[in-house]
């Protein structure tokens, strides 16, 4: 599990010290010289070597190495939270339309719809909401109380409303395969429970954005299969209701993107009282060899 908010933090104070008026300038300037970007370290590392006594040191290599490893941090941090911008830009994209239509839908229909069309709505619409399982949001999970989260097959993503001002050394965070905690310090837990399925703890990240709000991410162990809740015995989404992005299935390779789009196929088939592929697939069978012993009685037999 990492911490993007310290990784940001350390780095600010390595550039602090090492840099200065014109050293980066220079830096630059032997960078372009070197013709890229290993070259030039290959360079430094040899002027440390012959110039001063660095690598005498014998922690000297772990040292280098962590520099390195804070850096791809960075990045990794970076890239996650430019995706993670552009799906909340394309999520409330999706639902200002949505919600668009749906007002003109509204609008066109509210004076032609007898009043016992409206209790009927009203009924289905409490129906879906009966027990435990709601009709997901734009990012195929739920908006709670305490927080709201959304997922695709890979991932889940958990936002959190915040203080604002809340520094990363005020979070309390603790995640394990199967169970999550997290929270502020001196103050009860926001979310601690067992969480629906395991993930990859190496692979799940936090931070604060905008010092008001708490960022989640975990990664699915299994990422084939979505999620009903975050934690076990919250409200569940329906998951016969998701939909994948579809902009995504062209990232995946081709044995996953032929299993999703299986997945997609068989759904709206239920949706509709439909066959899935594998019964349509087993009537197929069925019929050929029917077909091909006209001498046998099939008058009992039932397609699938």
């Amino acid at each position: 599990m990492a911490i993007i908010s310290d990784f940001k933090e350390d780095e600010a104070t390595q550039q602090a010290a090492a840099t200065g008026p014109g050293v980066e300038e220079a830096l630059v300037v032997a960078l372009e010289r070197s013709g890229g970007a290993l070259p030039f370290l290959q360079a430094a590392i040899d002027v440390a070597h012959r110039r001063s006594g660095l690598f005498g040191d014998p922690s000297a290599v772990s040292k280098v190495t962590a520099m390195a490893a804070a850096v791809r941090a960075q990045v990794e941090a970076e890239e996650r939270v430019a995706r993670e911008a552009k799906r909340k830009a394309e999520e409330a994209e999706r639902k200002a339309a949505a919600e668009a239509q749906k007002a003109a839908a509204e609008a066109a229909t509210a004076e032609e719809k007898p009043e016992s069309s409206v209790e009927k709505d009203i009924m289905e619409v409490d129906k879906k909401e009966e027990g435990n399982v709601r009709q997901p949001n734009a990012g195929n999970g739920l908006d709670l109380e305490k927080y709201s989260w959304t997922q695709q097959l890979p991932e889940v993503n958990i936002t959190i409303p915040v203080p604002q001002g809340t520094k990363s050394r005020f979070v309390v965070f603790d995640i394990k395969k199967n169970h999550l905690k997290v929270g502020l310090k001196g103050q009860p837990p926001i979310i601690d429970g067992e969480l629906y399925k395991p993930v990859k703890v190496d692979d799940c990240f936090w931070s604060i954005e905008d010092g008001k709000t708490l960022s989640i991410l975990l990664t699915k162990h299994n990422q084939m299969e979505w999620w009903k809740s975050v934690i076990k015995g919250d409200p569940e989404v329906d998951t016969q209701k998701v939909e994948p992005e579809s902009s995504k299935l062209s990232d995946l390779d081709p044995e996953t993107r032929q299993t999703v789009e299986k997945m997609m196929f068989d759904q709206r088939q239920k949706q509709m009282g439909l066959p899935t592929s594998d019964e349509m697939q087993k009537q197929e069978i069925l019929k050929k060899f029917m077909s091909e012993h006209p001498e046998m009685d099939f008058s009992r037999a039932k397609l699938a």
